[in-house]
């Protein structure tokens, strides 16, 4: 029999009490450690949080700032509408939580019971749309469409519809002065989201879950000025969430206006001439294909010259940005979205990338120059030339023989660009390159392109210079395809795979001398094209095109200026700019665009011009126009438009009718001129947020003097007519013969 060791226990049960003692102690130890946590360490940051549960807040949206033109002419603002609202607090304190007097408001409004009930449910992750994402305390929209008779109703008989309100409440409104769009820059509004709500929660315009934010153009880029501060009314509540008294509440701050250089008339002139010219080109048969051009997309954009303001921007095809107004509509948001939409949504002038054809020519002109070989000197147009096995021809094989480089574009003659790329290809040693000096590429860099412009619009793209460095990239991402197809396919595609395969990493012949014309893998921006025309206009400064000209506070008492800035200069000298701003105003007087400007008063607005046809793989030819004057700089392309003077010639001389006040004939008429010289001035914003109009600038144009820099002072305006455009003038009689485009 065994005995029991003295004090009667066991070494077993000697260490069990040990681990028990050791566990009790080791979660009292963990227990007071959280109550330190708790109520000393962080026993403010609780304190307040436990008080913040007895306050709730009802958000009273601040009035959203306005955007206007150059002019003060509104292209957003905010109308009044009848909003017909449901406090949920006061539904829910009745027997059938509001059931009866949601369904009695539903009768009256036209709609349907469940639809209404929907919208004052609160969202949770259990919960389908349409729900209430906001405060349970917040008035809840039903509708923003309510009518007068409605609104009376529903006020003269509060006692059949407690909790309910009709109220005036200010709704945005994208005006179209004129019939102007403006939609791709002026972009639209919808509800903020959890995650931007955390975002900016300790930033300097923190967000409430009532907010609506810019989700895209000017209404995201200066969003945080034109929102304004939210009122917020405090009241008190106890644990039931009954409402026992008022806190402490704040004022809603009305957001800033935004003035833009855009004029809306300009504006309007610029969209319709965009639309008619893909009309008229969707009715040309293309001699290519067998089939009319599809004209399927397309982009125009007005700047002045002197200081990359943006006077007009038109993307086509188009939307009505009214459509977001009050959240929109399943079926709404498939249409601008859906892959047959063709993306209205998308602004083509600051992304749409396109080969630019032989607009592309005064960079390539300038890097020959740069790489040694004279402007004056006289190269062999031919009408083709041959690499190897392959040849390259004139646009219509069409030659000239011996001409300079100012003749060169005049004529547009891809032969001339094609020899000297070649003979600069050589030079930087061809397929074994040692110190390649690259000037055609280092030179389009220069001149701004691989690169945004800086516009003030979200979501610019940059397009694409192909040098050595972007094609090592992009056949190091590609090889493995281009060797698996080139492999397994005889087709012409499969051959091109396999030639990529072997030798994609390098710059080949064919590479430069296609880029030399704007062809190849090169893409650019209507904007970046419209930035180097306007430089070259201006004396070589490459301004930052803008769109905001000032923001002005809703009193306007506080004006702050929007001043252009630069972002490099054309690496041309005074000689070059010249030498090129003669050779582009030949292109208009006798060149290649000349049966586009018959008539125009040359000797008064000289004009200067660039047509460009790009070939692209697959598809029809694009179109594009590059002009300027020594005000305005205008850029037109549509895709699949067929040629540049043929597709968009018609357009861009009809916006400078319409700029200049130039009839058909070729006479000025100042009377009928929209803007014959850039708007200067500022709108002034009286006390009560009405909005005095600027007159239009009625001086006459003047040329910028020669190789000059920067912006210069724009004469005074006198006072003229501020109405709206009557219709664009007509399309210029077209000429039974003309000399087609010599480019590619």
């Amino acid at each position: 029999m065994s005995t029991l060791p003295e004090g009667g226990r066991t070494p077993r049960v000697t260490i069990r009490l040990i681990v028990i003692q050791i566990l009790v102690f080791s979660l009292l130890l963990t227990l007071a450690g959280r109550l330190w946590y708790l109520q000393i360490r962080n026993g403010d940051q609780y304190t307040a949080e436990a008080a913040s549960n007895h306050i709730q807040q009802v958000v009273a949206a601040a009035t959203r700032g306005s955007i206007l033109d150059a002019r003060g002419v509104p292209l957003a603002d905010n109308e009044t509408r009848l909003v017909v609202s449901a406090n949920r607090t006061d539904l829910m304190k009745m027997k059938d939580k509001g059931r009866t007097v949601l369904t009695r408001l539903a009768g009256v409004l036209n709609l349907k019971p469940e639809d209404v009930a929907a919208k004052v449910r609160l969202c949770d992750a259990k919960t389908p749309k349409p729900c209430w994402a906001g405060s349970p305390y917040q008035p809840i929209p039903i509708t923003d469409e309510a009518t007068t008779q409605q609104a009376l109703q529903i006020r003269e008989r509060q006692e059949d519809f407690p909790g309910i309100t009709a109220e005036p409440t200010a709704v945005r409104r994208y005006a179209g002065p004129g019939g102007s769009n403006t939609a791709q820059v002026l972009g639209y509004l919808s509800p903020v989201t959890d995650a931007e709500i955390t975002k900016a929660k300790d930033s300097r315009t923190p967000l409430l879950r009532s907010d609506q934010v810019g989700r895209s153009g000017l209404e995201r880029q200066y969003d945080s000025e034109l929102r304004g501060r939210a009122g917020v009314t405090r009241y008190e509540v106890d644990n039931l969430g009954r409402v026992i008294g008022k806190a402490k509440s704040d004022k809603a701050v009305p957001g800033a206006n935004i003035v833009t250089s855009i004029d809306a008339r300009v504006q309007a002139i610029a969209e319709h001439e965009l639309d008619q010219a893909m009309k008229d080109a969707r009715k040309e048969l293309d001699r290519n294909t067998g089939v009319n051009y599809k004209a399927d997309a397309g982009a125009v954009v007005v700047l002045e010259s002197r200081t990359g303001r943006v006077v007009a921007m038109a993307s086509n095809p188009t939307y009505d940005p009214n459509a977001w107004v009050g959240g929109i509509s399943g079926k709404d948001y498939k249409a601008l979205t859906g892959e047959d939409s063709n993306y209205p949504l998308l602004n083509r002038a600051i992304q749409g990338q396109a080969a630019p054809g032989s607009i592309f020519k005064v960079i390539s002109t300038t890097a020959a120059v740069k790489a040694g070989y004279a402007f004056t000197d006289h190269y062999n147009c031919s009408s083709a030339y041959s690499i190897g096995n392959q040849v390259f021809k004139n646009y219509e094989s069409k030659g000239y023989g011996a001409i300079d480089l100012g003749q060169a574009l005049e004529v547009s003659c891809d032969t001339v660009f094609y020899d000297l790329a070649y003979k600069q290809w050589q030079k930087d040693g061809g397929n074994k390159p040692q110190h390649p000096a690259d000037w055609f590429y280092k030179t389009a860099h220069q001149f701004g392109l691989g690169k945004e412009t800086g516009i003030d619009l979200p979501n610019e793209v940059r397009g694409r210079v192909p040098d050595r460095e972007w094609k090592k990239r992009y056949w190091e991402a590609n090889k493995d395809v281009w060797c698996k197809q080139g492999d397994k396919d005889d087709s012409y595609a499969g051959k091109i795979a396999k030639e990529n395969c072997e030798s994609g990493m390098r710059m080949r012949a064919g590479d430069s001398v296609n880029y030399s014309i704007g062809q190849g893998d090169t893409l650019v921006t209507p904007i970046q094209m419209a930035t180097i025309y306007a430089a070259i206009s201006n004396g070589g400064t490459l301004w930052n095109p803008t769109v905001g000209k000032a923001v002005i506070s809703p009193d306007g008492k506080r004006v702050q200026e929007i001043k252009p800035t630069s972002h490099g200069r054309l690496p041309i000298d005074g000689t070059l700019r010249d030498q090129m701003d003669a050779a582009l105003a030949g292109v208009a007087t006798k060149g290649t665009a000349a049966w586009r400007f018959q008539g125009w008063p040359q000797d008064r607005i000289p004009m200067h011009a660039k047509t460009g046809t790009a070939e692209v793989y697959g598809k029809q030819t694009t179109s594009w126009f590059a002009t300027y004057t020594s005000d305005y700089t205008v850029v037109m392309t549509i895709a699949q438009g067929g040629t540049g003077s043929g597709a968009s010639g018609p357009a861009v001389r009809n916006i400078y009718n319409a700029l200049y006040g130039v009839d058909e004939k070729g006479k000025v008429d100042d009377s009928k001129a929209l803007l014959p010289h850039p708007q200067s001035g500022l709108p002034k914003i009286e006390k009560d947020g009405t909005i005095e109009a600027q007159p239009i600038p009625t001086a006459p144009p003047s040329p910028s003097p020669s190789g000059s820099d920067g912006a210069s002072p724009a004469p005074s305006a006198s006072p003229a007519d501020t109405g709206l455009p009557s219709p664009p003038p007509e399309t210029p009689t077209e000429p039974a013969t003309r000399r087609e485009e010599q480019n590619r």
